[in-house]
C-alpha cells in the first residue's frame, strides 16, 4: 500500500507562487498516476492535475492550465505541483492521491483514488 505526505502549503499573496510536494512511500509508485486534488470550504473536491508514470503525461483542470505544473521525480518518490499566479479563490486544502488500481495513465474520477495524503493548506490573500 502506498502512503503519501504533502508539504509546502502556506500563505501567499494573489499572483504569487507556491510549490507543493508529495512524498510517497510503501508500494512502488513507478506505475501509479499521481494526482493533485483540492477542496475549498463548502465545495467538492476537484482534481487539478495528474501525472502518469512511466510516461510522465500530464493532465490539468481547465482552471489551472498555463499556471500550474505537475512533475515527478521517481528516484525521490516525490510528485510536485508548481502553482503560479495564484488567485484568492484558490484557497483550499490540497491533497495528493494515488489510485487503487495501478495503471500507466491518470484515472479521472475521484472514486478511483484510494490512497490520500493528509492535505496541505494553501491560503491566497493580501
Amino acid at each position: 500500500q502506498v502512503q503519501l505526505v504533502e508539504s509546502g502549503g502556506g500563505l501567499v499573496q494573489p499572483g504569487g507562487s507556491l510549490t507543493l510536494s508529495c512524498a510517497t512511500s510503501g508500494d512502488t509508485v513507478d506505475y501509479y498516476g499521481i494526482a493533485w486534488f483540492r477542496q475549498a470550504p463548502g465545495k467538492e473536491r476537484e482534481r487539478v492535475a495528474c501525472i502518469s508514470s512511466p510516461a510522465g503525461n500530464t493532465e490539468y483542470a481547465d482552471s489551472v492550465k498555463g499556471r500550474f505544473t505537475i512533475s515527478r521525480d521517481n528516484a525521490k518518490n516525490t510528485v510536485y505541483l508548481q502553482m503560479d499566479r495564484l488567485k484568492p479563490g484558490e484557497k483550499a486544502v490540497y491533497y495528493c492521491a494515488a489510485p487503487q488500481i495501478k495503471a500507466p495513465f491518470c484515472w479521472k474520477g475521484l472514486a478511483e483514488y484510494a490512497h490520500w495524503g493528509q492535505g496541505t493548506q494553501v491560503a491566497v490573500s493580501s
